[in-house]
């Protein structure tokens, strides 16, 4: 994972790899989440994405499978207005990852410590849960995730 900006693109690299699906591509099956949630989103949530209380952070839910394996469960808020409008229609009507979907930005990705297992208030069976921040070319900040990987990551 620390070896890509995208956790989509490690986890079809993995994929292929473990061969874990054919063809190993990884799909964002997406959870409800309630976006009125969003606009409460806690100030130092705020801080990490650089904006203020006015303005808009969504969040996706997504469980990452590849096959029929659920590689990761993961929760990303991201700032709409740093995306084009049909970035934000992608991640709102399709099951395409974030990576994905927002490639075209070349973000990069600032890794935060990781936590063997799950992370306080986080799935069980969680292997290893990462935390990153997705960062623009001019250093504005894009996304902040939390990636629990399963232990189907390991099978094979």
């Amino acid at each position: 994972m620390l070896a890509q900006d995208s956790a989509t693109r490690a986890l079809e690299q993995w994929c292929a790899v473990r061969r874990i699906a054919e063809p190993p591509v990884v799909r964002a099956q997406k959870r409800p989440v309630d976006h009125e949630a969003d606009q409460k989103a806690p100030d130092r949530l705020r801080r990490r994405l650089g904006v203020g209380p006015e303005e808009a952070i969504r969040l996706r839910h997504v469980h990452l499978t590849c096959g029929a394996a659920t590689l990761s469960i993961a929760w990303n808020w991201y700032v709409p207005a740093r995306l084009t409008v049909a970035m934000n229609e992608a991640l709102d009507g399709s099951h395409v990852p974030f990576g994905k979907v927002v490639a075209p930005l070349r973000f990069s990705r600032e890794a935060l410590p990781a936590v063997r297992g799950a992370a306080d208030g986080y799935p069980p069976g969680t292997v290893i849960t990462h935390r990153a921040r997705l960062v623009l070319p001019d250093r504005r900040p894009l996304a902040f995730v939390i990636e629990c990987y399963t232990a189907a990551n390991l099978a094979k």
